[in-house]
C-alpha cells in the first residue's frame, strides 16, 4: 500500500509563512511527478503547484513569487514553502504524486489534506 502524510499546516497571519511537508510511504519503486493542491471553501480544487522527478518546477500565477515547491527524492517527500501568505490563501492543501509501485503499476496518489487558515 501508497500512502502520503502531510504536515505543517495550521494558523498563520497575513504576511507569515508555512512549509508543508509531505511524506511517501509504500511500495514503491519511483514517483515521478508530484504536486500540491489546494480547495478553498466553495470553490474547486485548483493546482498550486508541480514538481517533476528532476525537479523543474511551475507554480500557479496566484502564487507566483510567494510560494516554491521542492522535493527530495531519497526521503520521498515533497514540499511547499509558502512566504506572504493571505487570507484568500486559506484552503485544504493536498498532495499529490504519481507512483510506480512494486507490482509494476502507475497510480494517481492523494494525502488526506492539512488544512492552511490565514486570517488574523
Amino acid at each position: 500500500q501508497v500512502q502520503l502524510v502531510e504536515s505543517g499546516g495550521g494558523l498563520v497571519q497575513p504576511g507569515g509563512s508555512l512549509r508543508l511537508s509531505c511524506a511517501a510511504s509504500g511500495s514503491i519503486v519511483s514517483i515521478a511527478a508530484m504536486a500540491w493542491y489546494r480547495q478553498a471553501p466553495g470553490k474547486q480544487r485548483e493546482l498550486v503547484a508541480t514538481i517533476t522527478y528532476s525537479g523543474t518546477t511551475n507554480v500557479a500565477d496566484s502564487v507566483k513569487g510567494r510560494f516554491a515547491i521542492s522535493r527530495d527524492n531519497a526521503k520521498k517527500m515533497v514540499y511547499l514553502q509558502m512566504n506572504s501568505l493571505k487570507p484568500e490563501d486559506t484552503a485544504v492543501y493536498y498532495c499529490n504524486a504519481n507512483i510506480y509501485t512494486s507490482t509494476y503499476a502507475w497510480g494517481d496518489y492523494w494525502g488526506q489534506g492539512t488544512q492552511v487558515t490565514v486570517s488574523s
